[in-house]
């Protein structure tokens, strides 16, 4: 019979413990409160299936989306302006650089990763195996993308350069010459881009180019979860240039086959009605935003990078190391949650959700300001 261990954390006598990277700010979002005061999100108000006509009449739990659910892949690819044969399905955005870093990576390979950054994105290279160097975004440079400090941190074995854009958690955008110059960067280097999307169709204004439409260098890496309210399907892809993207492909059979017929089916029905959904999002983040950069206007302790827009803020907190005790007592006194910066390797900073409802924001930034004596 076999002996079960009563602590299922606790290896058995003689057994070497696996040591698995951990993704720190996943970890806390799973555990944390959800006070009444909710500042720590970081997607748009989750929509409701109504939100999408048509889409329970679609709702089928039978299809062949061995490659992805045909429809889904072909508006993805219709979106960006690629052939399909570019396109890899993925569980969420983060399922599409797990895959990406798999196809490309083997132990001892060079990963250049941005500073500060979303810490899910340094667990998986260190879980591949890979050696992490790091290129840094300052505060006082307006947490731009670098050139110079990218090029310093690549080495002879650097294969993968990963970055975030707009930039997680600050919001900054990197521009279409900023992202090629990187590109050229790259190949001069013998290795790839990449640049997580996710955040993207949350800027105002025109509409910015995918990484991966200015470079075959560039992967770009995105989904249906922030800026469109549809977390729930999980709907993410990679985009990469055809040879590569058949690799991610592979890789993805030996993680989980394929995705849910059942989301992909509904995820295409959503790329039907993207206008829509954009503009809901427009409607809700950009007065937020106005409403936020009023409020930090008017707090002489903090100071932020504003960013073009989007769905996140992330200002420091003046004078201090870190703001995990202010954080703790803005939660404990003021039911009101911040992600602390700690979590993406700015500790003076937090980051503050825009893209809930305005009553809401309303109440947390009331919160926030009462806290910081302003209120």
């Amino acid at each position: 019979m076999a002996t079960i261990r009563p602590d299922p954390h606790s290896p058995i006598p003689g057994e070497r413990p696996v040591e698995v990277p951990r993704a720190d700010y996943l970890l806390w979002a799973k555990r944390r409160s959800h006070p009444a005061n909710d500042l720590a999100r970081s997607d748009v108000v989750a929509c409701a299936l109504d939100d999408l006509p048509g889409a329970r009449a679609a709702l089928e739990l039978t299809g062949r989306n061995d490659q992805g659910w045909p429809p889904l892949v072909e508006q993805v690819a219709a979106r960006y302006g690629v052939e399909g044969a570019s396109v890899a399905t993925a569980t969420g955005t983060s399922g599409a650089n797990f895959l990406v870093c798999a196809a490309l990576l083997q132990p001892g390979d060079g990963v250049a990763i941005e500073q500060p950054g979303y810490d899910p994105l340094l667990a998986v290279p260190r879980l591949l195996g890979a050696e992490i160097t790091r290129f840094e975004r300052r505060f006082e440079d307006g947490f731009r993308l670098d050139l110079d400090r990218v090029a310093a941190a690549l080495t002879d074995r650097t294969r993968l350069i990963i970055l975030t854009s707009p930039h997680n958690p600050t919001g900054i955008l990197s521009t279409a010459a900023e992202m090629r110059a990187l590109a050229e960067l790259a190949e001069r280097r013998g290795c790839y881009v990449l640049s997580d999307e996710i955040y993207l169709d949350g800027v105002p204004g025109a509409r910015q180019p995918a990484g991966v439409t200015l470079s075959p260098r560039i992967i770009t890496t995105s989904s249906l979860t922030k800026i469109y309210g549809l977390a729930g399907l999980r709907c993410g892809w990679a985009l990469a240039e055809p040879v590569l993207a058949e690799e991610i492909r592979r890789v993805r059979d030996l993680v989980d086959g394929s995705g849910s017929v059942l989301a992909e089916r509904a995820a295409a029905v959503a790329f039907q009605h993207l206008p829509a959904l954009a503009e809901r999002a427009r409607a809700i983040l950009e007065p937020n935003f106005a409403t936020f950069s009023r409020f930090i206007a008017a707090q002489p302790r903090l100071e932020w990078v504003p960013p073009p827009g989007g769905t996140v803020a992330f200002p420091r907190l003046t004078g201090v190391a870190s703001a995990d005790a202010f954080a703790d007592r803005l939660l404990r006194e003021f039911e009101t949650a911040v992600v602390p910066g700690r979590f993406f390797e700015a500790p003076p900073h937090m980051r503050i959700a825009i893209g809930i409802p305005a009553a809401a924001l309303d109440r947390g930034l009331a919160a926030l300001a009462a806290a910081l004596g302003t209120g």
